[in-house]
């Protein structure tokens, strides 16, 4: 891979979550920063501002785990794919893009946000909540993604495709509970259908 550094040695690095696709930051890297990076598996980069190296989460223990670099077609930015272990933002968000126009949501921003909920509602337990009931109660669970399954098919046959689009949600929100009681995800499952495809 041949990086096309600027002349004060310099690449800018989109850093992008391996599982959901959402951008967590924008950074900078260097020569040194990509063979670490390599070197370790973890995301290192040039903090401009310290201008020195860092080994991204090294003091807050929020590291990256590096799946894919990957080159744009003229060579001088790099997207960096990886597994963070926490936030990626100083402020203690979870992506540095948390201010700006956030509604609505894009379309690929939704399903990863519904299973965050889904892991806050395991976790917190809120009182009265459905998806706690849910994920107490596999066997409800499991009942509740037939029922709507089979609304689905028949909306599929007899309704509009607002209903289709409707029970289709119930579905995959449903589906998803029970993948988190489970302690599975969503990308899991895109592994598995992943491989299918290869």
């Amino acid at each position: 891979m041949k990086i096309a550094f600027d002349e004060q040695g310099l690449c800018p690095c989109v850093i992008q979550d391996w599982n959901t696709g959402e951008v967590l930051t924008l950074a900078y890297t260097n020569e040194e920063a990509v063979r670490l990076t390599r070197e370790t598996g973890e995301l290192h980069l040039w903090s401009r501002s310290r201008n020195e190296l860092w080994h991204k989460g090294a003091t807050s223990g929020n590291v990256q785990k590096v799946r894919a670099l990957r080159l744009d077609c003229d060579g001088d930015a790099l997207l960096a794919l990886v597994e963070p272990a926490g936030p990626a933002c100083h402020t203690g968000e979870r992506t540095c893009f948390f201010t700006g126009d956030l509604e609505p949501p894009a379309p690929h921003e939704v399903l990863p946000a519904l299973e965050r909920t889904l892991a806050a509602r395991k976790a917190e337990r809120p009182e009265g909540s459905y998806t706690v009931q849910l994920l107490d109660d596999p066997a409800l669970t499991g009942e509740k993604v037939r029922e709507e399954a089979e609304e689905v098919t028949r909306a599929a046959r007899e309704e509009t495709d607002d209903r289709v689009d409707n029970e289709a949600a119930d579905v995959i929100y449903h589906l998803l509970v029970l993948l988190h009681g489970r302690g599975r995800t969503l990308a899991d499952v895109e592994a598995i259908l992943d491989a299918r495809s290869r």
